[in-house]
């Protein structure tokens, strides 16, 4: 194992030349990024779960019941079970051969079939109560986080000159507030990674999942190899957009649709100008450019500037789908569904069923419509789900 840390940890890769991982060593007179402070992550995430758990239960609850969020899910689907044992055995979106089969055996038309599995389907979404917590969760996360990051940068003079991110490389002293920065936010992304699996179920599931791991990867590589200045602006700036996106889906989810679609307008804004303007044109001019200028070439500069750009092109799709919704709002006069948001990954809509033999007219249309979805970002209306 020994063998296998010290090839993987091979300071030639991971250096630039002329820098030894002696010379990342703590000092008595200077603290230095070490391996090990990321073990604090750890338990930390743990904790910032359980933390999230009872902030969801005794504060975000009570503030969305008197907000007068809705409590309850889509309405349940008539119980039948014959119908139960084909949704949770067999399939959740049956053909019409096995419509058809269905019919006869129960003699219901398939109109009423499909509703049933389309109700059936949006059963297992969650209540808006529920993501209204989460997205409050969030949005105080986001909120705190972003403040303490700015009050740090401002402080710092490589906010003001990014050249100021290399000068002095590696004897870059780790302090206090910096240290506190990174280990939070890492312990956060960590919890993102594994709560994903039981939060509201996103359709960009697969894309979220590589975002977290593309930047637990950054936070990670970065601080051990104490390029935490450039860092610490990164983290900074992407958290500014996603306190106003989850503050526009806790409008939505309240009913507060003007509040929603301003606060949409907001983010968009701040979205594109943050993702598309100043991060290729201060964060990505610093790595590609100005740092290669100090530090020179060296292996892991391409490793860090690869996952750089990885993300690049997440925040274009991104964009162009926030872009995507703003023309539709523009065109429509109002905001219309957008699609990075916090759409499930099961939403259906209703389609209306004549009358017939069977007996649907028991079965009661949950008004579940359909929306492209992305990331957890945009909501309803303008960012919009409706349930």
């Amino acid at each position: 194992m020994a063998g296998i840390l010290a090839w993987f940890w091979n300071e030639r890769f991971w250096l630039p030349h002329n820098v030894t991982w002696a010379d990342l060593q703590s000092t008595e007179e200077a603290a230095f990024p070490q391996a090990e402070d990321l073990y604090l992550a750890f338990p930390l995430a743990f904790c910032i779960f359980m933390i999230r758990l009872l902030f969801e239960r005794f504060i975000a609850k009570p503030c969305a019941l008197g907000l007068k969020v809705q409590a309850n899910g889509p309405q349940k689907a008539q119980p039948n079970a014959i119908l139960e044992k084909v949704f949770t055995a067999i399939t959740k979106h049956p053909d019409e051969k096995r419509l058809e089969g269905l019919s006869k055996q129960l003699d219901w038309d398939v109109r009423s079939i499909q509703r049933w599995f389309r109700q059936r389907r949006n059963q297992e979404k969650p209540s808006t109560l529920r993501k209204f917590c989460e997205s409050m969760w969030r949005f105080t996360f986001y909120l705190y986080i972003f403040t303490y990051g700015v009050r740090f940068l401002k402080k710092t003079p490589w906010l003001w000159n990014t050249r100021q991110c290399w000068n002095g490389y590696p004897y870059q002293p780790l302090m206090p507030d910096l240290h506190y920065y990174y280990i939070v936010e890492l312990s956060f992304y960590w919890s993102l990674m594994f709560s994903q699996f039981i939060d509201v179920k996103r359709k960009d599931f697969g894309i979220m999942f590589t975002h977290h791991i593309v930047t637990v990867t950054l936070i990670t590589f970065s601080y051990v190899t104490n390029l935490t200045r450039v860092g610490t602006l990164i983290l900074c700036l992407h958290d500014a957009a996603d306190i106003v996106l989850e503050a526009a889906k806790m409008a939505n989810y309240c009913k507060c649709q003007k509040l929603s679609d301003l606060l949409f307008l907001t983010f968009a804004i701040v979205f594109i100008v943050s993702r598309l303007g100043i991060y290729p044109f201060w964060i990505l001019n610093t790595t590609l450019f100005e740092l290669y200028e100090a530090l020179g070439n060296f292996p892991a500069l391409w490793v860090f500037n690869v996952l750089l750009m990885v993300l690049q092109i997440l925040h274009c799709f991104w964009s162009y789908l926030i872009i995507k919704a703003a023309y539709k709002a523009i065109s429509k006069g109002k905001v219309a569904k957008d699609s990075r948001s916090d759409i499930e990954s099961s939403s259906d809509e209703e389609e209306p069923v004549p009358r017939s033999k069977a007996p649907h007219s028991t079965i009661a249309s949950n008004g579940t419509s359909s929306a492209n979805g992305t990331n957890g970002y945009l909501t309803g209306g303008t960012c919009s789900e409706e349930h």
